[in-house]
């Protein structure tokens, strides 16, 4: 989905082509999992981080483009909303003090970002749901001028026969409304951990991160507020999947399998299952045709899975060298509430997926540990409730989940970190980070509350008050109310 186009305007012909060239490239990409192909070196890991731009009264401020041509910066990229921006990370392999460089290496972008926004006379932030977002804001005005955010609004309006969207949210609150485009995507920004992993392993790690979503959104939780309704923990999740709902197999937006979503099961043997789910039961939303001899061999399987958002998503990709790999995109964590912050996030699912992606000694793989019924449900209570959330375990026991990270998730994750061969005071320092916050019950939501509890709901006081404590760059847990 990172590649513009030149027209958003397809025929048939287009749709036709496409879909042939999608069964061949889906067939060829079997190929190379039977042969094995695809990269089987160590755990690699990066991330993606999309981000607000305000002005200086904390409202959306549409000036990516000016930005991203100021910086000229490969790592950064434009969002479907020109308030949005998303920034990148170069891969690194999970050893030594990776985590640290990790954070180095968002320090720094974060930084000249800042800069030069400052410049442009506006502001950055990372926050999953910025709360002084009002639904007009929302308009086609605010959508970034490339073919493919315009193709990709008229293609699924296309599937959805021109009804607009509409948003049924409760939380602590309601909110009913329609939205006539995909623009309501745009209220909702990510931290997209990526994972490359060993190829004949790629199910256990997909597995074990469907395992884990759970409990990691209730840690991470940073959303509570959207169009002035306090919500869901993690509104954002909920939020996104109504926001592109459009279904599978004949554009079946209210039946399974929807393109935004949990997924439809665990894989059985290998996540190439998702990519025949993918050829068989999702319409093609973007027929673009890759003609060009410099174009990858799999240029259209991969824009195809780009518009299937999955929370957790397995990619193929290719290293400098041509060699293909699998990687696993958890996107279940929100933007926010600082760079260290969210270090420890990636932190917490880089341990937890490589500790249960390791059966020897656990006894059983991810998917025979936990019905994915009860994954799923785990998911979306801790979207809901945060760390107060309740969750069915591989004990096949109801606990808090705020209990069940302190004794028995955070050792694991520090396990897994340790099997990596990250060093201690990594681990350590970006564990003890999301230990600390459990135990305070202070994720990136329960600070936002808490200041609305003390303060009163003046959402631009609010997000004046975030933004001043992020540039700290102290974990959400030590910040005052």
């Amino acid at each position: 989905m990172g590649r513009d186009i030149e027209s958003s305007a397809f025929t048939q012909a287009d749709f036709d082509a496409f879909a042939e060239r999608l069964q061949s490239e889906t067939a060829r990409l079997r190929a190379w999992f039977d042969e094995g192909r695809l990269a089987e070196g160590p755990p690699v890991g990066g991330f993606e981080l999309e981000a607000w731009l305000t002005d200086a009264e904390w409202r959306p401020a549409p000036c990516n483009e000016a930005l991203l041509t100021r910086l000229e910066d490969p790592l950064l990229t434009a969002e479907l909303a020109r308030f949005n921006l998303e920034l990148n990370t170069e891969p690194r392999t999970l050893a030594g003090d990776t985590l640290t460089r990790m954070q180095r290496s968002l320090d720094d972008t974060w930084r000249r970002c800042r800069n030069g926004a400052a410049v442009l006379g506006c502001r950055l932030l990372m926050i999953g749901i910025l709360p002084t977002l009002r639904q007009d804001d929302l308009g086609p005005a605010a959508m970034t001028p490339l073919a493919r955010f315009a193709a990709l609004n008229e293609q699924v309006l296309r599937h959805r026969a021109g009804r607009a969207l509409r948003l049924d949210l409760c939380g602590r609150e309601r909110l009913q409304t329609d939205h006539p485009d995909l623009m309501l995507e745009a209220a909702a920004t990510s931290f997209q951990v990526h994972m490359q992993v060993p190829a004949h392993q790629a199910a256990a790690y997909y597995n074990a991160s469907i395992l884990i979503s759970g409990p990691i959104v209730a840690a991470t939780a940073n959303s509570p507020y959207l169009f002035e309704r306090d919500l869901w923990d993690e509104t954002r999740i909920p939020l996104f999947e109504q926001a592109v709902e459009s279904g599978g197999v004949g554009g079946a937006a209210h039946g399974p399998p929807r393109r935004v979503g949990f997924g439809s099961g665990y894989v059985r043997e290998s996540v190439m299952e998702c990519f025949q789910e993918n050829q068989a039961h999702f319409p093609v939303l973007l027929p673009i045709r890759f003609d060009d001899p410099a174009c990858g061999p799999l240029e259209h399987l991969q824009l195809h899975n780009g518009t299937i958002w999955r929370w957790n998503r397995p990619l193929i990709g290719f290293g400098p060298d041509g060699e293909p790999h699998v990687r696993i995109e958890h996107r279940v964590m929100p933007g926010g509430p600082t760079a260290v912050d969210s270090i420890a996030n990636a932190a917490l699912y880089f341990g937890l997926a490589q500790y249960y992606a390791q059966p020897a000694g656990r006894g059983r793989a991810p998917d025979r540990l936990l019905a994915f019924p009860s994954a799923r449900d785990n998911f979306y209570a801790c979207a809901r409730h945060g760390l107060g959330a309740r969750v069915t375990w591989t004990d096949g026991e109801s606990h808090a989940v705020d209990t069940l990270l302190l004794d028995d998730l955070l050792p694991c994750a520090r396990q897994g970190l340790r099997d990596l061969g990250l060093d201690r005071t990594d681990t350590d320092r970006y564990l003890g980070i999301i230990d600390a916050r459990v135990r305070s019950g202070r994720n990136g939501a329960g600070w936002q509350r808490a200041w609305v509890e003390r303060h009163g709901r003046d959402l631009r006081a609010l997000t004046a008050a975030y933004a001043a404590r992020q540039a700290e760059d102290i974990p959400v847990h030590e910040w005052p109310v």
